[in-house]
Parts: C-alpha cells; structure tokens; sequence
C-alpha cells in the first residue's frame, strides 16, 4: 500500500487544516496526524468509505509528549492485511479530541484508559468515566508532570516505588 498517497487522499478530502502530517520514516507503521476535532471522521471514512477498509483498532493509546497530550492509533485493515497509524494531539490545558467509539467499539475502553491516566477528555464518547482509579482521585498519572498526594483518605501514598531485581 502506498501511504503516501492515502496520506494525500486524505488531505484532499478533509483539508490541510485537518490532516496535518505524515511520517514515514520514524514510524512503524506509517503515521498521519489529525486535528483532534476531525478523528472520528477521518476514522470512519476509513473504516468504511476507503477503497482499503481499516475495520480493527488495534491500539489506540494516550501520549504525553511535553507541551501537549495526545493519542497514537494503530489501524488495521484484516482483508487486505495492510495497517496505518494515526496520531491526534491536543493542548494540555484543554485535551479534547473526538472519541471514535461510535466507529471502532474497542475505542471505547482504550479512551476511558487514556482518560484515567492522561486526563484527555474524549468528545462524544458514550460514558467517559475512570476505569482503574477511584472517581475522586486527583490527577493524571500517566502525566509527565503528574505529582502524586501524599495522602488518599488518610492512607498514605508512596512517592516513589524501587524495586531492585537481585
């Protein structure tokens, strides 16, 4: 498959302002990045619009990369065995993208991930709450800023956890 030229397709079909990157070279597989606000629609034409139909969500995870937060998709096309990446960042102080639940239903899990762990809030996603910690838990831990409280409900936090393999 020649990425580049979904890579152009795409740009055409949404616009520039949309479709803002490619990269071939660091990136395995070949990577597009998205405006946040357009995610879902991107996805869904591919899913079911495009001559290759990526059909699986392979992965979709939340990314801190400093001034901004995001999420890396892996996407799958299983009939024709040919994937892409896809990567939407967003800013730190407002981390909105598009959920793209409705186009792949194993979004919906991964983004509630990323929404307990990065704080990224995932637009229309269905029922976007924590899955792993408590809902009054203050903070983002996968953030790279992250400073954990010392205490939770009069328990007390580990600041730092080290282990050493012997």
């Amino acid at each position: 498959m020649d990425h580049n030229k979904l890579f152009e397709e795409l740009k055409k079909r949404f616009g520039e302002d949309k479709i803002l990157a490619f990269d071939d070279e660091n990136s395995i597989p070949p990577k597009i990045s998205v405006a946040p606000n357009s995610l879902n629609a991107v996805c869904d034409y591919l899913a079911k619009e495009y001559e290759i139909k990526f059909d699986a969500l392979m992965c979709l995870s939340g990314v801190d990369v400093g001034d901004e937060l995001g999420v890396a998709l892996h996407l799958h096309s299983m009939k024709d065995d040919v994937k892409v990446g896809l990567e939407s960042l967003c800013k730190r102080d407002n981390p909105h993208i598009d959920s793209v639940s409705s186009v792949y239903a194993t979004a919906n899990w991964h983004e509630r991930e990323a929404y307990d762990m990065f704080g990224i809030i995932f637009d229309g996603h269905p029922k976007l709450t924590r899955m792993f910690l408590a809902d009054d838990w203050e903070g983002w831990p996968l953030r790279k800023d992250y400073v954990p409280a010392q205490y939770w409900h009069g328990m007390p936090i580990a600041k730092e956890l080290t282990h050493k393999m012997k």
